[in-house]
């Protein structure tokens, strides 16, 4: 018992966001205040095996009970669907989504776990007829999700998305009053997001991959990258038709786990400023924090789900 409450008086700030995907468990301690740089304190990898004593012992190795934990859906287990806002007080919102998306799933929508991300509108415009994201996973993955956690007795207090991680960190790149896209290069998609005031505008998950694109960088056929190029435009256009009081300053590059060339041919086919996000220009890492390239690549959106923004829902 005194182990217990000593965890408790030294509760650590911030996140520590643990992400757990075949055969292996990454996580961040991270800490990130309004409007300061934001800042990872320890990460890594665990090798693991699907059962639930890898994950207690790993509970047992990081002292878990110091922390608020949260944990990333795969984005196979969730959609992120655009709705148009209902006109509802806000405690009948998150139900008067649920009945708005429920032809947009195929499954019966009280099999669903629904959470909401507003799209802030143009005050301008009176804030009327503006859009929002509603998040749907089936109820049946979160609860396996939090009995999973609980049983390693990991305190779990949010389970996150890739977009809205991107999105922490991709705010740190902001200018001032201006929109800024971010793109990021999977092992099994790309994920655009864009940003403006630290809030989510759009989010588009892009049918190309990182070995894909790494074949252009070695002299292979640029299909790929261009592939990109006009997913890219489209979601532009998408934007300003939707959006045009977002003005985009400049598309921001997520990490590589080497070259693929994407900036290269984005920077001179696109029409507006890229360039490759260096992390350490925005995050303070400890100094035993060493990140290298594929670390970035790989630890990407564990590390922005741990830079979160303890104001926002998502």
């Amino acid at each position: 018992m005194k182990r217990l409450f000593a965890r408790r008086r030294s509760r650590e700030p911030g996140w520590l966001a643990i992400s757990r995907q075949a055969g292996g468990l990454s996580f961040a301690h991270g800490v990130c205040a309004a409007g300061a740089k934001g800042a990872i304190r320890r990460f890594g990898t665990l090798a693991t095996d699907p059962e639930a004593k890898d994950l207690e012992r790993f509970a047992n190795d990081l002292e878990v009970g110091r922390y608020q934990c949260l944990t990333l859906l795969p984005a196979a287990d969730y959609q992120l669907l655009m709705v148009e806002a209902p006109n509802v007080p806000a405690p009948e919102l998150k139900n008067a989504v649920r009945w708005r998306i429920k032809d947009m799933i195929d499954y019966h929508v009280e099999d669903a776990t629904v959470d909401v991300l507003d799209i802030p509108p143009d005050a301008a415009r009176g804030g009327r007829n503006h859009s929002m994201y509603a998040v749907a996973a089936r109820n049946e993955i979160i609860q396996r999700c939090i009995e999973q956690f609980g049983a390693a007795k990991i305190p779990l207090t949010v389970i996150d998305i890739a977009e809205t991680a991107q999105r922490n960190i991709a705010a740190l790149f902001e200018q001032p009053e201006r929109g800024l896209a971010f793109l990021y290069v999977g092992a099994e998609h790309a994920l655009l997001t864009i940003n403006f005031r630290g809030e989510l505008y759009l989010a588009r998950r892009i049918d190309v991959t990182v070995d894909e694109l790494a074949k252009l960088a070695r002299g292979g056929s640029q299909d790929m990258a261009n592939r990109v190029l006009l997913e890219l435009q489209r979601s532009f256009d998408h934007l300003d038709r939707q959006h045009p009081f977002v003005s985009l300053s400049k598309l921001v590059l997520g990490p590589e786990p080497e070259d693929t060339g994407l900036a290269a041919h984005l920077a001179a086919n696109l029409g507006l400023p890229v360039e490759q996000a260096r992390l350490a220009d925005v995050i303070d890492f400890a100094p035993d924090a060493a990140l290298s390239p594929d670390d970035a690549w790989r630890l990407f959106h564990v590390l922005g789900a741990a830079l979160r923004n303890e104001t926002k829902t998502l």
